[in-house]
């Protein structure tokens, strides 16, 4: 896997279409919300990505299903329902509040309804969707590279989920944070969370962090200045700050209680994947040997892996 296939995405470039494409990838969010039915963990809420971009995948609408897709190769969000019929609406520059009367026509035209709750999730001080008028950048370059960096990160942390037979995520993208992420249990029940993530009811954090995890994945850095790779441990066992992890470069943050890989030391490695593998698999080896995790039960060798 060549550089070229981890493509630069400095956060300071593009963070205005981050911060659009995180209001209005809530709206389809919160679409798929409201058509599916619970799973443990919110995984019912995520999107999938697609070969084109980040989708909801099929929601039923009495007879018909639909789905929302973003495109960033076309740059649209598409809607194509299970009858043929099909609408769009152009990913640009736009406010959050256009955005979602575009999304609102689209459906009404499809004969879809749209009863969602308007206010956005862990966005600290946001407003309604309707009342956002403010204008948004579109960095179509930008938004097209974030959603490569995603394909070859959700590539490689479906291999590192390979080696665990436990209680595991699927790898799946998270709307309301805005992050790619595989979490591994260990199967024992975990003490209640805190809470108090902005615009999140605190018994939706506590059901997700119900059971002990190591948890990882990607975001493109808002909070932390730079994209990274991250990796945490609910509840954090003794000295797992402290331990040992890899590649260079890899720290922990004391501030966000996490460790923390930039991007471009996985981006310039001469193996990225063997990188990105080495954090994966010595953070979770820090929390699950210093949280007394069975690993024996919970671990096994890829097939035919040498």
């Amino acid at each position: 896997m060549n550089a070229s296939s981890w493509p630069p995405l400095p956060l300071s470039g593009w963070e205005g279409t981050h911060a659009a494409l995180h209001r209005w990838m809530q709206v389809v969010g919160k679409l798929r919300l409201a058509c599916t039915p619970w799973t443990n963990h919110s995984w019912h809420v995520t999107l999938p990505l697609t070969a084109r971009g980040i989708a909801s995948g099929p929601l039923p609408c009495g007879g018909r299903f639909w789905q929302a897709e973003f495109d960033f190769l076309a740059h649209r969000l598409n809607f194509s329902v299970s009858d043929g019929t099909s609408a769009a609406v152009p990913l640009q520059p736009q406010s959050v509040a256009q955005f979602h009367a575009g999304v609102a026509e689209a459906l009404r035209s499809l004969g879809i309804p749209l009863a969602i709750r308007t206010l956005p999730c862990e966005i600290p001080d946001a407003l309604p969707f309707e009342q956002d008028t403010a204008p948004r950048p579109y960095d179509g370059d930008a938004a097209q590279r974030w959603w490569r960096i995603l394909l070859q990160a959700d590539r490689v942390l479906r291999i590192f989920r390979a080696r665990f037979r436990g209680k595991c995520s699927p790898v799946h993208f998270f709307w309301g944070a805005m992050d790619l992420a595989v979490t591994r249990f260990s199967g024992r029940a975990a003490p209640p969370h805190p809470g108090g993530a902005p615009q999140l009811a605190d018994w939706v954090v506590r059901e997700a962090y119900s059971h002990e995890v190591s948890s990882c994945g990607f975001w493109a850095g808002t909070g932390l200045g730079e994209p990274a790779f991250y990796s945490y441990a609910y509840p954090e066992p003794e000295g797992f700050a402290d331990a040992p992890v890899q590649p260079q470069g890899a720290y922990y943050s004391r501030e966000l209680r996490e460790f923390i890989l930039p991007y471009e030391v996985v981006r310039q490695a001469a193996d990225p994947d063997a990188a990105l593998l080495a954090f994966l698999q010595s953070t979770y080896e820090a929390a699950a040997q210093r949280g007394r995790w069975d690993r024996a039960a919970l671990e096994c060798e890829l097939p035919g892996a040498q």
